[in-house]
């Protein structure tokens, strides 16, 4: 039985980068994938990370969604960690990503920042906090 090839790590970085972006913007990804010229369902194997972005393409997919090009290499591991497999997915910046990444993570975010008064937004922290620990992971410390 053949083995399926496990992305790239920076692939998947860049592809929940351009997601992350998208979604942001309130894109779908046929949106997106029209205005490449392109089915959604290649817009998601990029953003999965299945699919290579080229140059050119990462170029114009920077474009559409309005930040440069680097924007999708943000937290991306330096040249010495590099031979770390994990050293890309375990990055503080990248848990932030794959959290946004999510419908939840999302809708979760925008909604909390509507919330203006700074004493109940400490006190949904501490009610995540809270309902982390009841499930068996450890909380934050603060």
């Amino acid at each position: 039985m053949v083995e399926k090839k496990k992305p790239n790590d920076i692939d998947v970085n860049v592809g929940q980068r351009i997601r992350l972006r998208r979604q942001i913007l309130g894109m779908s990804q046929t949106t997106l994938g029209d205005a490449l010229g392109i089915t959604f369902q290649q817009v998601q194997k990029y953003e999965k990370g299945t699919n290579r972005v080229g140059a050119s393409r990462l170029s114009h997919i920077a474009s559409i969604l309005s930040v440069p090009v680097s924007h999708f290499f943000e937290g991306m591991p330096t040249a010495e960690g590099s031979d770390r497999p994990d050293s890309v997915q375990h990055a503080p910046e990248n848990l932030v990503t794959s959290f946004l990444s999510t419908s939840e993570g999302l809708a979760l975010n925008r909604a909390f920042t509507k919330i203006v008064d700074p004493g109940i937004r400490k006190k949904i922290v501490g009610l995540v906090k809270a309902l982390a620990a009841e499930d068996g992971s450890e909380p934050e410390a603060a």
